[in-house]
């Protein structure tokens, strides 16, 4: 994943990544905050996604006493509440597909519900229907138990797709060796050490607790010894119409062997060429698919006999023959920037990819993407962001900036986006082996309660819909509210009509310095905590009932909420707002 607009940042990566042994943390402080987890429980389960019919196993890290209830939920409908008997136990949910719930762990004393643990439940046959994607990118030899590590991490932030960045041989010959004989290690293009046991360890892992393997490569690559590897001259492309100089990509010798010389997407030679390397791949690693990466905007370029290429028109042919060839396997293009991302909607993909940069700084423009991507797909296709945080920050080491990272996911979240972020580490630049910043245990708790968020309430926040302005206002000072897109001093606003149901985010940038998600030098203040929030929605209506749900308390865990209704509105309170709330109204 690279940004192509600017071919020289990598060199700044590769050089800080490589060789940076420094602790400075450009303004961030070097010693993380003491965690102060939303549950008292830490819970788990055995897959990161269900198929309708299958029994989910729980675990939980410590043994409870007292009255201590499992409840188990879809929305805010209690579906069974057992007593806990055991650390370990079983559920079956219902039968009915592509559903999220919640399951808890809650004490009753002296009459009053105090949730102790939590943890969401994804049943979906098919997982790009929520896609929730991580990636991997370090394959030198490891032991079992440390790729285990990773995956039961990834597992239990409910990641049901892995994107293998940067893994392969070469971009035009991925596997190493032969289908009969493949290599056992190999030198990547960045000089790195590859493990074939390593590889297939995580794919075998991964297949254990139903998550899926996306094998990453460049739709259009070929380093500069391909032609020995069977590459022709005439598949490329070039600045010129007179065939001299080829487009490429520019890499730093010495950390990488080879720069990246660019094919034509949409030349059926190439196309077949890189269907044979694939099968070769797929006969020795049991990948579930391709995440087909391109190089952004290249400006115009040509084929061998002079005439302009259009590079989006080759992205769907590209991808059209790839599909035909292996009907089986998934796929998945990046739209850097956006670029091609109606040609490739267009194709046979599972999901919308876009990689965002800083020509699209602002909240709004990811809420653009999103319905943009709606709108190129018919609403069939969910949108994941490549969208790396605090990203100068992360060219020293230091610690990502909490408020930066939950504010942004509450944005892509509430409007029904997901968010490329995790893998052995947090992503902070498009080099996904850059691992200068680490999570402090404050983000690391927040990050799995938002994850159960995700999917608790996948039925609500990625599963269709209609957004909406509702009429809401606070009451009693303690918040000031207004519709998106964002204001100065204001608590977000953003509804969505469901069903019969009114879903009311509040995403807290009253005290955002600014209204960029990607927090680019980690400045973004910590909201501060409201409570006891007084709120009137103006609706004739009539009301079932009010219930919210915030992945800042609790675990996420829903609670209803009283209010009283007169014919123009409805007044209810709530308990507090930090970064994000969910308010559900649901009428008769």
């Amino acid at each position: 994943m690279k940004n192509m607009a600017n071919n020289k940042i990598i060199i700044i990566l590769v050089f800080v990544f490589i060789i940076s042994i420094s602790c400075r943390s450009n303004g961030n402080t070097v010693n993380p905050p003491v965690d102060t987890p939303n549950t008292e429980v830490f819970l788990t389960t055995d897959k990161a996604v269900y198929s309708p019919g299958e029994t989910v196993k729980f675990k939980m890290d410590k043994s409870v006493t007292g009255d201590v209830k499992i409840r188990y939920r879809h929305l805010a409908s209690t579906l069974d509440v057992m007593s806990v008997s055991s650390m370990e136990w079983n559920w079956t949910p219902p039968t009915s597909d592509y559903r999220g719930y919640m399951v808890d762990i809650y004490e009753i004393s002296n009459g009053n519900e105090k949730i102790i643990g939590s943890i969401a439940v994804d049943v979906s046959s098919d997982w790009t229907r929520f896609p929730r994607y991580g990636f991997l990118s370090k394959y030198g030899e490891m032991q079992s138990s440390q790729i285990e590590a990773i995956v039961l991490n990834l597992k239990r932030h409910h990641i049901n797709g892995v994107q293998f960045q940067d893994w392969h041989y070469k971009h035009h010959k991925p596997l190493s060796g032969t289908p009969a004989n493949p290599s056992q290690n190999w030198i990547d293009i960045a000089n790195r050490p590859v493990s074939f046991v390593t590889v297939k360890g995580y794919i075998d892992s991964l297949r254990k607790y139903n998550m899926k393997s996306m094998f990453y490569n460049l739709c259009f690559g070929a380093l500069s010894d391909a032609q020995a590897d069977g590459v022709n001259e005439s598949w490329y492309i070039f600045k010129d119409q007179n065939h001299q100089n080829k487009d490429y990509h520019d890499l730093p010798n010495p950390y990488f062997w080879s720069d990246i010389f660019l094919t034509n997407p949409n030349n059926k030679d190439w196309q077949n060429y890189l269907i044979a390397q694939n099968n070769d791949l797929y006969s020795v690693f049991n990948f579930d698919g391709y995440q087909i990466d391109q190089l952004g905007n290249r400006g115009t370029v040509y084929d061998y006999n002079g005439d302009a290429v259009n590079l989006p028109v080759g992205y769907a042919s590209f991808i059209s023959v790839m599909k035909t060839a292996r009907p089986e396997k998934r796929l998945v293009m990046n739209a850097v920037s956006q670029y091609g991302q109606e040609q490739i909607a267009k194709g046979n993909v599972d999901f919308l990819y876009t990689e965002v940069w800083g020509d699209q700084p602002k909240y709004t423009d990811l809420v653009s993407i999103i319905n943009e991507n709606n709108d190129y797909s018919n609403g069939k296709l969910k949108t994941v962001f490549a969208a790396y945080m605090n990203y100068n920050v992360a060219n020293n080491k230091g610690y990502f900036n909490t408020p930066g990272i939950l504010l942004t996911n509450a944005v892509m979240f509430a409007f029904g986006g997901s968010h490329l972020e995790l893998g052995e580490h947090m992503l902070g630049k498009e080099y996904f082996p850059n691992d200068n910043l680490a999570m402090t245990a404050q983000l690391k708790s927040s990050l799995i309660s938002y994850y159960d968020f995700l999917t608790a309430y996948q039925n609500l926040l990625r599963d269709g819909g209609n957004f909406n302005n509702p009429d809401i206002s606070c009451t009693n000072g303690q918040i000031s509210v207004a519709n998106w897109p964002p204001q100065s001093g204001q608590v977000s606003v953003v509804g969505k009509v469901i069903d019969k149901k009114q879903v009311i985010h509040l995403i807290n940038l009253s005290q955002a310095n600014n209204f960029d998600w990607r927090d680019i030098d980690g400045r973004t203040p910590e909201p501060t905590m409201k409570s006891t929030i007084a709120l009137q929605l103006r609706t004739a209506q009539a009301i079932e009932k009010i219930w919210f749900a915030s992945p800042d308390i609790s675990g996420g865990v829903a609670k209803e909420v009283t209010f009283t209704q007169n014919a123009a509105s409805a007044s209810f309170s709530l308990p507090s707002l930090k970064y994000w709330d969910m308010i559900v109204v649901e009428y008769k």
